[in-house]
């Protein structure tokens, strides 16, 4: 894992960077790796047709691209218009086949679209402030305050007169409040992170901001720890219903709702020494987790879902923890490629 060392952030730009080039592939290259895409997502996957496919990618860097564009898109199909999941890959319906061909043709060559824009998020893109998978990285602020982002995180910085504002795109950060310089003219701005769910406003305090992407299996909604002092909570479509979150507590809301505080967990800042602690986890979850720190598809198969694992693992080794798992629980790992893996049962279990 990289862990990049602290930054300062002086001052904000002005303008904003130009948005990334978009793939462009040809049409016949991006069908050819949607097919492949499908066909190794059949059960069973023969390893002759798991050569056949290295070579394509082999044969022209195109080809490669195109692959490397179609294993990104492959992991959010379940976001886009209708529902389309790669799960109905497995199903015997053409018709249902043909429609996810098409929507991984369109994912794959279209270089614009709702589609491209919910695959490539245009905010988190132009963010301020963004780490990669596996990636953290600690700022510090123009106030004195420290910023630490998790990975796959992105934060706009919005400092002014009035306030001062995380925006908070995607991913998880910490947050060492400062006081702010400005009280020394008798002006203090408020400290806020705001996520599509609502506003958090520091109350003197050191505390965690979770997005809702950093716990896939769960409904959408932002998760606040708070490890020092307290933190107010108010809602996006209902600003009326405020409430303070004190010290060792955490807490989920939406845009209207605020769920009842719970304890917090104690191991919810381990990320930032790089590790994750575990205790009686179910798989599927653990496995989202670990996904969110490896570049490519990391699932679980259904039927290994409701298993427990407890323990404490380096994040800096996601594969590594992933070979382990048939050490201790009746699992196999099945790489169909690099990018593409999943937590099956155990052909040997009984």
């Amino acid at each position: 894992m990289h862990h990049a060392g602290k930054l300062t952030v002086a001052k904000l730009m002005n303008g904003r960077a130009s948005p990334p080039e978009p793939f462009s592939f040809d049409r016949a290259i991006a069908r050819q790796a949607a097919q492949w895409l499908v066909k190794l997502h059949d059960d069973p996957v023969s390893a002759a047709d798991l050569d056949a496919c290295a070579r394509w990618r082999a044969a022209h860097p195109e080809h490669e691209r195109a692959w490397q564009r179609a294993e990104q898109v492959s992991s959010k199909l379940g976001g886009l218009p209708g529902g389309i999941a790669l799960q109905s890959l497995n199903r015997s319906s053409r018709v249902e086949r043909r429609a996810v061909l098409k929507t991984l043709l369109l994912l794959i060559s279209a270089p614009v679209g709702y589609a491209t824009y919910r695959t490539l998020p245009w905010e988190q893109w132009s963010a301020d402030l963004r780490t990669g998978a596996g990636e953290r990285r600690s700022v510090a602020l123009a106030d004195g305050s420290e910023l630490i982002l998790n990975t796959a995180s992105a934060v706009d910085v919005r400092f002014d007169a009035q306030q001062r504002l995380l925006v908070l795109h995607a991913g998880e950060i910490m947050i060492r409040t400062a006081r702010d310089p400005a009280a020394e003219q008798g002006s203090s701005r408020p400290f806020v992170v705001r996520t599509t769910q609502g506003n958090i406003r520091a109350l003197g305090t050191r505390f965690i901001v979770s997005a809702a992407d950093t716990h896939p299996t769960m409904a959408p909604a932002t998760r606040v720890t708070v490890l020092e002092h307290a933190v107010e909570i108010r809602p996006a479509i209902d600003a009326g219903r405020t409430r303070v979150i004190e010290a060792g507590q955490q807490v989920s809301f939406n845009g209207s709702n605020i769920d009842a505080p719970q304890p917090a967990d104690r191991y919810a800042a381990a990320w930032v020494d790089g590790k994750l602690i575990v205790n009686a986890m179910r798989l599927d979850d653990f496995v989202a987790q670990l996904g969110r720190y490896r570049r490519g598809l990391l699932r679980c198969d259904p039927q290994t879902a409701g298993l427990r694992i407890s323990g404490a693992f380096q994040l800096d080794n996601i594969d590594g923890i992933l070979n382990a798992l048939p050490d201790t629980l009746p699992v196999a790992v099945l790489y169909r490629s690099r990018y593409w893996v999943t937590v099956i049962p155990s052909p040997t279990a009984s």
